[in-house]
């Protein structure tokens, strides 16, 4: 039986002020394990930075305990910790004249102390980081002119040179584009598979996580943490507790969060998939019903209105039906 690297029991969380306490998390139960990804996801303001302070030995709970590898955390000293646990924060690293090398060589201070010196056991474990994070063609160039793509898996090298068990990120794709977005959570979701590693993610970016995740963490105001795998939440309609608006909801079917539109009467003939998109222009147009009949043609794409007249882009479409909607 899989143990769990990380376990937090009943845990109270939350900051003091003179006499004043905050509580931000309450009866909180959760359990981390290895060889998956772990996504922690919810709005702002709900306790995520809290929770993770916690991980990292930061702040105490006030009630309940956290063990990590089957200790109390709070037993750890600094310096075991840092061998047991790594983070990759939001902030930029500030040190352009630095070479990747030599960042992730930074990540062996655990272990050389502050001298830096590199025993050979150091410099496989910094090889190690490089091989995995696939930078290996980047350990001479500065960080200054690497992409933020590049930098990140850098950062993530950084933190797997310490050799621990645990790795906790912190938004890693925010501020990336789409692609180096994608490829940081599966380079993620590897690693944890082949080195064994037990890996936390904080996260906004619902689409990719479901993609990669292994397990959600759904945090939100007054309810208990929601954990389970990805499509579990989905199918179970959990997954909506991200979304404690009524505007939006998550569509099962297209893996993503839509707006709730109203009832409409437009009839449209094609492909299901064409004839989505089709309609969702028109409603995002404000064209919720239409006295003509639209049909979707496919490979050419063309719309036919009422069997006579025929317009290849939505835009021609829109307006069609709206000069329509005002004559009438």
């Amino acid at each position: 039986m899989i143990k769990p690297t990380l376990i937090g029991t009943n845990l109270s969380l939350g900051y003091s002020t003179g006499k004043n306490r905050a509580e931000i998390l309450k009866g909180l139960n959760f359990e981390l394990y290895p060889s998956q990804l772990t996504c922690l996801l919810g709005p702002n303001g709900v306790g995520k930075s809290t929770l993770v302070k916690a991980m990292m030995g930061l702040i105490e709970p006030w009630e309940g305990e956290i063990t990590l590898d089957g200790k109390n955390i709070r037993s750890y000293s600094q310096l075991e910790l840092a061998k047991t646990r790594a983070v990759v924060l939001t902030e930029p690293f500030q040190s352009g004249n630095m070479t990747v090398a030599q960042l992730v060589a930074l990540g062996r201070i655990p272990h050389t102390g502050w001298t830096g010196k590199l025993a050979h056991v150091d410099v496989e474990a910094v090889e190690k980081a490089l091989d995995a994070t696939k930078i290996q063609y980047l350990r001479h160039e500065r960080l200054a002119e690497i992409s933020d793509g590049q930098r990140q898996k850098a950062m993530i090298a950084r933190a797997l040179a310490q050799e621990g068990t645990l790795l906790i990120l912190d938004e890693p794709t925010a501020h990336l584009d789409l692609v180096n977005r994608f490829e940081i959570m599966h380079l993620l979701r590897e690693i944890a598979r082949n080195q064994d590693k037990t890996i936390l993610v904080v996260t906004h970016d619902l689409e990719i996580a479901l993609e990669t995740a292994d397990q959600f963490w759904i945090l939100n105001c007054g309810s208990p943490l929601l954990a389970g795998m990805p499509e579990q939440l989905v199918v179970s309609g959990q997954i909506n507790q991200l979304l404690p608006s009524d505007r939006f909801y998550f569509d099962s079917e297209r893996g993503r969060i839509a707006q709730k539109t109203q009832p409409s009467n437009l009839t449209i003939e094609g492909k299901d998939s064409t004839v989505f998109w089709v309609k969702k222009a028109l409603l995002k147009a404000g064209i919720t019903a239409s006295k003509s009949s639209l049909r979707v043609f496919e490979d050419p794409f063309f719309i036919q209105i009422d069997d006579k007249i025929k317009v290849e882009n939505l835009s021609e479409l829109v307006q069609i039906l709206q000069n329509s909607e005002q004559s009438n």
